[in-house]
């Protein structure tokens, strides 16, 4: 059983993906490196990090569970001795693709995985139109997995917009969410910061969205400033738009005390 007034730091690597896996492959492992060399014992890589975000990639950087960049994956954890949240990369199986979040123990095993359960069909008047259904099968269900600090569950971008998943993991007791994400420009302006201190002051808990850097002249425009938020809604880390790792203390007895003083959880 996890003792409630643990702490840890949790880091966030913000980069951007390449069209040439090999180069996301590097970056990743530097990113990581830095993140593991800072103290971080909990690790989040971005949505969509081995490969361009857009429906033309999907299919044509798809890999299945146990190929190269799960391996890469569960290396990288093994390595730098860190939980890591493997951001997404697109999975295919059984004929299907899907954008995929795989979790990795500090011995390199998997411990956790999320398949994007609500997929980002969305057309803004004035604004982008885009639809991951055309190339992406949906997921379901609620992702939770353990570790030695307790509970954490991982949802993926569009999620986020869905308030009962979240709500359904502080119920199973998590004290931290992480949500690889890579909103637009128009609907992160919006959105961003209000959703993930909402999520974290709904449910009084941890939560960090990971984000692609915003960089070059790719076609997909990602909003960055990945952001972790603490269960009283303040933020405790944010980024701007450039490739960058962020650090945040998680401390669970920190929670425990909001919701002692404020509790709202299970009216």
């Amino acid at each position: 059983m996890c003792d409630n007034n643990v702490k840890y730091t949790l880091a966030l690597c913000q980069f951007a993906s390449s069209e040439d896996k090999d180069e996301s492959f590097e970056k990743a492992s530097r990113f990581v490196g830095r993140a593991s060399a800072g103290g971080a014992r909990v690790v989040a890589m971005p949505e969509m990090w081995n490969c361009p975000y857009g429906n033309e990639y999907f299919s044509s950087y798809a890999e299945e569970e146990g190929d190269l960049s799960f391996g890469f994956m569960a290396d990288l954890a093994r390595t730098n001795e860190v939980y890591l949240v493997g951001g997404s990369i697109p999975e295919r199986a059984d004929g299907a693709y899907y954008n995929t979040s795989f979790i990795f123990s500090p011995g390199g095993d998997l411990i956790g995985k999320h398949r994007k359960a609500h997929l980002f069909d969305i057309d803004i008047e004035g604004g982008p139109s885009f639809r991951e259904s055309d190339t992406l099968s949906a997921g379901d269900g609620v992702t939770v997995f353990d570790t030695e600090f307790g509970k954490m569950g991982v949802a993926i971008c569009f999620d986020v917009r869905f308030a009962g998943m979240f709500s359904d993991m502080a119920a199973a007791g998590c004290h931290l969410v992480v949500l690889p994400a890579a909103f637009t420009l128009a609907t992160g302006a919006a959105h961003w910061e209000l959703l993930i201190r909402s999520r974290a002051l709904d449910n009084q808990f941890y939560f960090a969205a990971c984000a692609p850097a915003r960089m070059g002249e790719s076609k997909f425009r990602s909003w960055a400033h990945s952001m972790i938020a603490d269960p009283w809604g303040d933020l405790r880390a944010a980024a701007a738009t450039e490739e960058t790792v962020i650090f945040g203390e998680i401390d669970r007895g920190y929670m425990d005390k909001v919701r002692r003083e404020v509790p709202v959880r299970g009216r």
